[in-house]
């Protein structure tokens, strides 16, 4: 039987954005602001988490102390270029450990050319392959839950982002179905 975990869990969050802003444009709960208030109640572990494929702007000069000072470590994704997927695996699997693993991914990681349909598009994103291939070596990991955000059926003419995201949906199933009992 599995022991379910009630503590902090390793966070491994793709996006574009760091999405810990204290407050997006004076609102405190929006789609920019989940792990700050994830942070005040101590949901993630510090020394675990993670950011990967971060790119778009800053919100405020403060985004990136007040990031670091929550524990966060980032991979920026013009890193994939350089590093390349197997080192930035190895990278993910260092940080997280054997700590119960979140997967929080927000489809604008992706380029819009992989990705149009999401409301906070970012040039110079992951490819679909980039992050199938990520995700694939993350198997054996303590993955204990996951999540796709920010689609938005209404930008995606071609339905691209929703195939994109029904992928992802699919490879992390593989990796529950995956996982040791």
């Amino acid at each position: 039987m599995n022991k379910i975990n009630n503590g902090p869990v390793a966070l491994v969050h793709f996006d574009a954005h760091l999405d810990t802003w204290d407050t997006y444009f004076g609102a405190p709960y929006t789609h920019g602001t989940p792990f700050r208030r994830a942070r005040e109640e101590n949901l993630f572990l510090d020394n675990a988490s993670m950011h990967v494929g971060i790119r778009g702007p800053l919100y405020s000069r403060d985004d990136l102390k007040n990031d670091a000072s929550f524990g966060f470590k980032i991979i920026h994704c013009d890193e994939f270029q350089t590093e390349g997927i197997d080192k930035i695996v190895q990278r993910i699997k260092k940080r997280v450990g054997d700590n119960p693993l979140y997967l929080s991914i927000d489809i604008d990681v992706l380029d819009p050319a992989y990705a149009p349909g999401t409301g906070t598009p970012e040039i110079a994103g992951m490819t679909t392959r980039e992050i199938v291939n990520v995700i694939r070596g993350l198997s054996g990991m303590n993955l204990i839950s996951a999540d796709v955000v920010e689609v938005s059926p209404a930008y995606d003419h071609a339905e691209v982002t929703s195939l994109a995201a029904a992928t992802i949906i699919y490879e992390l199933t593989n990796l529950f179905a995956k996982k040791k009992l």
